[in-house]
């Protein structure tokens, strides 16, 4: 298939993504390599990799994660179509964590400079890969509170309600007719620190309580207010607040 140029690009037409004028655009289709595609469970980039890759998620899901010393693995956080992947390493020596695709997935791969080079040829682009770089760390904040305090009941209302949002703004219904969910229980259960009995009887029980359901690998939030609540969130878009800390 034909490799999409940066100027149609579909992320471009979603409100969720800053507009860009044509120069930034020539920049960024100057940056880009070529595109990548692999299938679920592809390592991207591995543990202690160095001059890792930076790419773009074009389509498809995949996730950071670390590996202990027993074989365990600690999800750090899901990537979503328009997340960078790969910034992290270009500020240190070796790769920290590794990232894996969950899906079927396109990636946009740049030169190994160009984050560099944003910051070099374009100072307000750099300052919002910077801004995104942010944002990531505030999402393994979010998940770390979940590990650290939630109950079990809090962990799994609080990924659902986060990942339904950042995938229903990736989409034109907003999420409307659901959104995709290609997570299995062993993912939750290494997102949140949960064992998977403890993760499958949870997920019933919200089920059967009337919060969410999933179809056809599509997550449905039924009642929001209620997992918000579970979750310790708070919307800053409602007058329903349960907490200090904002929703997204």
């Amino acid at each position: 298939m034909p490799e999409v140029r940066c100027c149609q690009c579909p992320l471009r037409q979603l409100p969720l993504f800053m507009p860009n004028n044509a120069d930034e655009i020539a920049l960024v289709q100057s940056l880009k390599r070529c595109e990548l595609r692999v299938g679920p469970g592809e390592t991207l980039i591995q543990e202690g990799q160095t001059e890792a890759s930076l790419f773009t998620l074009l389509t498809g899901w995949a996730y950071r994660f670390k590996t202990l010393s027993d074989g365990c693995c600690q999800i750090l956080n899901f990537l979503l179509p328009g997340d960078f992947i790969g910034v992290q390493q270009k500020m240190i020596a070796v790769a920290e964590h590794g990232v894996m695709s969950l899906t079927d997935a396109v990636l946009c791969v740049f030169r190994r400079d160009a984050l560099w080079e944003l910051h070099r040829q374009s100072p307000s682009m750099g300052f919002n890969v910077t801004w995104l770089s942010a944002r990531e760390e505030s999402l393994v904040d979010e998940g770390l509170l979940s590990v650290g305090r939630r109950s079990a009941e809090g962990r799994i209302s609080a990924l659902l309600i986060l990942l339904f949002k950042r995938a229903a703004a990736r989409q034109a219904d907003g999420g409307a007719a659901g959104v995709p969910f290609p997570l299995t229980q062993q993912h939750i259960a290494d997102a949140l620190g949960l064992s998977l009995v403890h993760t499958n009887k949870t997920l019933r029980k919200l089920e059967r309580r009337g919060m969410y359901r999933i179809e056809q690998a599509r997550l449905h939030i039924i009642d929001t207010g209620k997992l918000m609540n579970l979750a310790d969130l708070y919307d800053p878009l409602s007058n329903r607040t349960s907490a200090s800390r904002p929703l997204v």
